[in-house]
């Protein structure tokens, strides 16, 4: 960490107020955080601001201050005051309006924290200094900042995939896909950027999103990536049946004993024929 942020610690502290205030009053807290229905109901956009300076408890408000900390000074110092201020405000929408469009028939799905705005924070970070070391809270080891930059990308795109935890990846992505986008916009004299890490983050990014909003069913089907849907059937289907030929058998005559011969279909016919050999 350099020398402090000027914009960094105005964020610790209204952060660091609002978490607080949301600690003591749940009515506070409730009204200010992410939550679905609200914003596509009531049309409560606000949230997708006020969100940002909740946070579920105190390690998770200092991972992301820490995080801001660690990489504001040297953003700060690229694009000055007011532009860094619209990096952090639009990675922080944007990864919440991801967010959204994942979860939008989700009504009570609800979320907080500073996450996306930090994840553009540190993916402008990467692709304007793509040979620095990023080291990791806790654990001993630094690695160059292209490779954080697609592990995040990677970790984000199968996380929203496998929906298993309970970490914002959606937000994750969508802030730090606003913060690579706005980078070349923002400091366009600086940059001298790899163009290659550019695409590296963006197009398999842009793909999964693609993907998602064209195919749904790839949120919904475990193991999905948007092969043709008869072939997942029937890999399901084999995947349940049994692969000893006496258990399937006996499952085929306790059918039959249940409901009769003519509660088979076709394919159950014939296997039976196969199987009675």
């Amino acid at each position: 960490m350099h020398n402090a942020s000027l914009f960094g610690t105005i964020i610790l502290l209204l952060t660091g107020l609002m978490t607080y205030k949301g600690f003591q009053d749940r009515r506070f807290f409730e009204n200010k955080a992410f939550v679905v229905d609200p914003i596509l109901i009531n049309g409560e956009y606000k949230r997708l601001l006020t969100s940002g300076f909740l946070h579920v408890n105190w390690i998770h408000f200092a991972f992301n201050m820490i995080a801001l900390l660690s990489f504001s000074s040297d953003l700060e110092v690229v694009y000055g005051l007011g532009k860094f201020s619209i990096l952090y405000f639009a990675s922080m929408i944007g990864g919440n309006l991801l967010a959204l469009f994942i979860h939008r028939n989700h009504g009570d799905y609800s979320a907080v924290g500073a996450s996306g705005a930090i994840s553009g924070v540190i993916l402008s970070f990467i692709v304007l200094f793509p040979s620095r070391s990023i080291g990791f809270i806790l654990i001993p080891i630094d690695i160059k900042s292209w490779i954080f930059g697609l592990l995040f990308v990677a970790i984000s795109i199968f996380g929203i995939k496998s929906q298993r935890d309970h970490i914002g990846h959606e937000a994750h992505l969508g802030g730090g896909i606003v913060g690579v986008l706005l980078t070349p916009l923002l400091a366009p004299s600086y940059l001298s950027i790899q163009w290659w890490l550019f695409a590296a983050i963006l197009i398999p990014s842009l793909l999964f999103l693609l993907l998602v909003a064209r195919n749904p069913a790839v949120m919904m089907i475990r193991d999905y990536w948007g092969e043709n849907l008869r072939d997942v059937r029937s890999a399901i289907t084999r995947s349940r049946s049994p692969h000893n030929p006496e258990q399937e058998l006996d499952q085929l005559l306790d059918k039959i004993r249940r409901n009769g011969f003519d509660s088979l279909n076709k394919n159950e016919r014939d296997r039976l024929e196969e199987l009675s050999k």
